[in-house]
């Protein structure tokens, strides 16, 4: 990208992209963070505020938007269980009318634009690892569907304005992330345990065979920015994650000894359609931009659990 475009992020006062932002305006662009404060929070970005080339407009993309803009980031969606089932109509909302407003102004603006899609359009996955030519196994009336549907349609419609407008798309399929600024209590499996973990409470593990791979959101949003750098880049989509494979019981094998907790493992009923295996393939995006994960992950859980320890320290006074 140019340092003299103007770009939006969509969901920027979020966990995600509030790192974007953070990464945009330290290289020097023109930044405009909007988010309707659903999930996000504005002591994620409060930092950046005062800067010039950074701006913050609170707003809902299920409404329209008239910017001038050169790259959208479309990361506009509550992305953990307990917060797009709260409110499951409007989690699809945010994803479908989301997209269309967004791909609307794009083509408008003749910008570039990226999809924040998900690991779990593939639902619970029919092939290991989950490559980008996997359909998806997904239940389309259980309580999950509001937000695994929802960015299945998100992705029909960046295609089909693709194919119908000609716009210049980016798809990416990011797998479980983690890291600095996740919220406190997003039902999340790495916020649980850590804060789970440090406040001395017992950590509730539904499965402990259940797997997951953990990408340190560092390297996620440095894969998402080399993606939208490339010219002429397919349009994906593109998984993004790490592919290193690790159990629900190691990983809370793992938080205990990091946060040199006493805590006991306790085991919970499985949620309803929660998927049993999940790691990306992620040759596509190391052959198209030379993207591969670096941090390990006991590296960038430490990083977490520093940061939710100063969080709930703030809380307790």
């Amino acid at each position: 990208m140019r340092k003299s475009e103007r770009v939006l992020i969509t969901g920027g006062a979020g966990f995600i992209g509030s790192h974007l932002c953070d990464n945009l305006v330290a290289s020097g662009y023109d930044v405009i963070c909007l988010d309707s404060l659903f999930t996000g929070s504005k002591s994620n970005i409060f930092h950046l505020f005062g800067k010039p080339n950074f701006e913050f407009l609170r707003h809902d993309v299920t409404e329209p938007l008239r910017l001038e803009v050169d790259r959208i980031f479309n990361f506009a969606c509550p992305a953990s269980p307990i917060h797009y089932q709260h409110d499951p109509v409007h989690t699809v909302r945010t994803s479908v009318l989301g997209a269309i407003n967004m791909l609307k102004l794009a083509h408008r603006c003749n910008a570039r634009i990226l999809q924040a899609s998900t690991s779990e359009v593939y639902g619970d996955p029919l092939n290991h690892p989950q490559n980008e030519d996997d359909w998806g196994n997904v239940n389309p009336v259980g309580p999950r569907a509001c937000y695994d549907e929802g960015k299945r349609c998100a992705e029909t419609l960046f295609f089909d304005y693709r194919r119908q407008y000609s716009i210049d798309i980016r798809v990416v399929r990011i797998f479980n992330t983690y890291g600095p600024r996740m919220h406190i209590s997003d039902g999340r499996v790495v916020s649980n345990f850590v804060v789970q973990a440090l406040k001395g409470l017992p950590l509730t593990v539904a499965d402990g065979n259940q797997t997951r791979s953990f990408c340190f959101v560092d390297d996620l949003v440095r894969g998402v920015l080399d993606y939208m750098d490339l010219d002429d880049a397919p349009p994906g989509p593109v998984n993004l994650g790490n592919p290193e494979e690790t159990s629900i019981q190691q990983l809370a094998e793992i938080v205990l000894r990091l946060c040199d907790s006493k805590s006991n493992i306790t085991y919970v009923p499985k949620p309803e359609d929660d998927p049993k295996r999940r790691r990306p393939d992620i040759s596509r995006a190391t052959a198209l931009f030379g993207w591969e994960p670096s941090t390990e992950l006991e590296e960038g859980l430490g990083n977490t659990a520093a940061w939710f320890r100063k969080v709930l320290q703030r809380v307790a006074e």
